[in-house]
């Protein structure tokens, strides 16, 4: 015969459910940041968790703009750390994080890398148009917060139709400096904190002239499960322990 189940216990196994849900993140902080951040929140992950027992980071990295849009599908996230305030002002905007907390906590500057052994000499941005550069690795602007600073400073130096032929388009700014180390374009633009990651395979050519301040903002989100683990998280970040970690990978003070 067949089982009939009623109304009241599937109200009982749905609450079962939920309830299952919030245990097993219970003790676990999302913390969705950008993919120039892996080695340094890495480490900051680390060392939080040894100051607070019973807590465990769960780290997602990727391109801000990727980050966004997986917050507004109803991924987990807790924290978002951003590599530009654009996006942060998107998540804003969109009613995703606490506009009212976020805070600037890092700096950082946009650098132009060749491989280690390249013979290529380049000196300034107008150095890339010459004919031995014929693959650049730059961030896709539409989501990469560095594909976006590296195109307004092309902009504005009049050079983005000349040397966007030439663009290879990255998912993210990690991507820039894998093709860069593996020699597969001729320069690419990253942060000077990631060009720090690979020392022993790529080399900066030179630092692009800051013309837009490259700042990191955090905030916790809105749909955090706790509110006062998130803004724990934030602080530790902006202390002086967390700006010592930042600094050893080679982010600027916010």
């Amino acid at each position: 015969m067949p089982v009939r189940i009623s109304v009241t216990q599937k109200l009982v196994a749905a609450t079962a459910l939920i309830l299952a849900a919030g245990l097993a993140r219970a003790g676990e902080l999302h913390v969705s940041a950008a993919a120039s951040l892996t080695n340094a929140f890495k480490d900051i992950a680390a060392n939080y968790e040894a100051q607070h027992a019973g807590t465990r980071v769960l780290l997602n990295f990727g391109a801000s703009g990727a980050l966004l849009q997986q917050m507004a599908k109803g991924a987990p996230v807790d924290v978002f750390a951003s590599a530009d305030t654009e996006t942060m002002d998107l998540a804003v905007k969109q009613g995703l994080v606490a506009g009212g907390e976020r805070r600037d906590f890092a700096r950082n500057s946009l650098v132009v890398v060749v491989p280690r052994d390249s013979r290529i000499a380049l000196k300034r941005l107008q150095d890339l148009g010459q004919p031995g550069v014929q693959k650049i690795a730059i961030g896709n602007p539409a989501s990469v917060p560095a594909g976006r600073y590296t195109k307004h400073a092309l902009e504005s130096a009049k050079l983005w139709t000349a040397i966007s032929g030439k663009a290879i388009h990255t998912q993210n700014v990690r991507q820039s400096l894998d093709y860069v180390a593996r020699g597969e374009v001729d320069a690419g633009f990253v942060y000077g904190s990631d060009a720090a990651v690979m020392k022993d395979r790529v080399r900066v050519a030179f630092e692009v002239p800051p013309d837009i301040a490259i700042r990191y903002p955090v905030a916790r989100t809105t749909a955090a499960l706790d509110a006062l683990e998130a803004r724990r998280f934030i602080d530790f970040v902006l202390s002086p322990a967390g700006q010592a970690v930042l600094a050893n990978h080679g982010f600027g003070k916010p």
